[in-house]
């Protein structure tokens, strides 16, 4: 026979209380910063998105040379931008990913 795949255990509530379960920290300094981490990771993935799409198009030759530069200037000041604000909530580069399980990092 089989094993299942799936075991579901029934805990009385006083085992519950008594266990060791991770405890969610609720502190709004934490939550804040989490929330800040949150977004500016999908920022500065949508900020490495248009890069390479970007560099795909000057590559390609489909962007004039004021669009070049003007795009060039936009991601400079988001990349700067990005600097003030992982300063302002105290991230690193490092802490801006998203662990995806078995998919592995998002970046």
């Amino acid at each position: 026979m089989d094993k299942p795949s799936l075991v579901i255990t029934i805990k009385e509530p006083e085992e519950v209380k008594d266990s060791e379960a991770e405890r969610i920290n609720i502190d709004p300094k934490n939550v804040e910063k989490g929330l800040a981490k949150l977004v500016l990771t999908l920022v500065e993935l949508i900020r490495r998105l248009m890069e390479k799409q970007a560099l795909r198009r000057i590559e390609g030759g489909s962007l004039t040379d004021k669009e070049i530069e003007r795009i060039g200037e936009t991601l400079m000041k988001l990349e700067n931008k990005m600097q003030e604000l992982k300063e302002i909530f105290g991230l690193k580069d490092e802490e801006l990913n998203l662990k995806l399980g078995p998919l592995g990092d998002l970046m």
